[in-house]
């Protein structure tokens, strides 16, 4: 593996229910018209949330229900747990499949995180969404189709990257999610126009690259 050599999320797990039972439907909070959810698991997490946000610009679905796994895939529950679950509801089951097959094409075939040394130890995820869907944009609280930097590293890393982001381009922090998340890991949300996102991506991605070649040089 060399700096830069994407590691790209599995997905685990597909199912889907065509027709909700009354009781999990209600704890899922569905709305009447919502008769359908499709759920699947993957093992990267911030790819699952890029993907069922993906989901909600290509079909009639809503996320009802996202999650990130405590520790990560490395320690997950069982060999299709991963660290993710998202689940996605809608009016049918067309429509349902619809939304889960663009968050699979988005997993298999787009967003991924990158190596940040040659060994492959130190992973990082600078994604710029150029049109947020309806699940981020209400995470960061802006309007649907604003672009999002989706910017993720391990701890120390995502603190001086997101710092880095912000002072490289006119963004403002949507969410900053700060370490040790569910999977060790720390990053932000960041919005503004998509030139400025780009920007702030490549700065975090620069960043990040920077500390994992020289973890204890604090002099500039």
């Amino acid at each position: 593996m060399a700096v830069m050599d994407p590691i790209r999320a599995d997905v685990l797990a597909i199912k889907f229910i065509p027709n909700v039972a009354r009781d999990l439907a209600e704890n899922l909070k569905l709305r009447p018209d919502q008769k359908s959810v499709a759920m699947f698991t993957c093992n990267i997490d911030d790819v699952g949330y890029t993907a069922i946000d993906e989901a909600t610009k290509k079909a009639e679905v809503e996320v009802v229900y996202a999650r990130s796994f405590y520790a990560g895939a490395a320690h997950a529950s069982g060999p299709l747990s991963g660290e993710f679950i998202g689940i996605l509801a809608g009016p049918d089951p067309a429509e349902t499949k619809a939304g889960l097959s663009a968050a699979v094409q988005l997993i298999k075939e787009d967003a991924c995180f990158y190596a940040a040394d040659p060994d492959g130890k130190i992973a990082f995820y600078a994604y710029t969404i150029s049109r947020s869907g309806t699940y981020l944009s209400k995470v960061c609280g802006v309007e649907p189709g604003e672009p999002i930097s989706y910017l993720i590293a391990p701890p120390l890393e995502s603190v001086y990257g997101v710092d880095a982001a912000l002072k490289a381009a006119e963004v403002k922090m949507g969410v900053w999610y700060g370490p040790p998340g569910e999977t060790n890991f720390g990053g932000a949300l960041l919005t503004g126009s998509q030139s400025a996102c780009k920007a702030a991506c490549e700065a975090f991605r620069d960043t990040v690259i920077g500390v994992a070649r020289n973890p204890k040089d604090y002099e500039g």
